[in-house]
């Protein structure tokens, strides 16, 4: 016990798949790059295996890339990370916060104050907006859509939006999927 601090384990799979699919491989081909098994390779990127230093090393060289970075990739097994607030005193100047640090599958960021109604959004994975305090209207899809306190919108990738507070200390926060995270096909139309 006492001040010792126990290392949690990381998830390279993700790390991994993502930079397999950055360079188009399918797992046959880091298979046979690699001398490692498509099942175990399938097993590494599903978190369902923790490759040894060696067996990481492999995959590395045939991705091309180092353990160190596939490692300096991954993400942590179990992880709590807190963002507090920039002051306790209520700031209603328009202003974004981050509420998630680092690289993760979802963003999330809160506005506050007023924001650019002009300004036009299309992101590419599915996102949830949610007014804490306040008051919106968003403009998404040709329609309009009055938001209040408590209430939230739900937009698929690739919806055009556009949004405004319409009652002053309005405080949206949305929560997206991270663009790096290959959440939904293609939606062209």
């Amino acid at each position: 016990m006492g001040d010792h601090k126990e290392q949690q384990p990381v998830r390279v799979g993700a790390a991994v798949r993502r930079r397999r699919r950055a360079l188009e491989l399918t797992l046959a081909v880091v298979s046979e790059r690699s001398g490692l098994s498509v099942p175990f390779l399938s097993q590494i990127e599903n978190d369902r295996a923790r490759p040894s230093t060696g067996s990481l090393e492999k995959v590395a060289d045939a991705l091309r890339t180092t353990a160190v970075e596939l490692l300096a990739a991954a993400d942590p097994a179990c992880s709590v990370d807190v963002v507090c607030s920039d002051s306790p005193e209520q700031d209603f100047t328009p202003r974004v916060r981050s509420l998630v640090r680092g690289h993760h599958q979802l963003h999330a960021s809160e506005f506050t104050g007023d924001h650019d109604a002009g300004r036009e959004f299309q992101h590419r994975n599915d996102e949830l907006m949610y007014v804490a305090d306040g008051a919106v209207e968003i403009e998404a899809e040709g329609r309009a859509y009055r938001l209040g306190r408590g209430d939230t919108l739900y937009l698929t990738g690739g919806v055009r939006h556009r949004w405004r507070a319409t009652v002053p200390d309005t405080r949206v926060v949305v929560v997206a999927v991270a663009e790096h995270i290959e959440a939904v096909q293609d939606r062209s139309r």
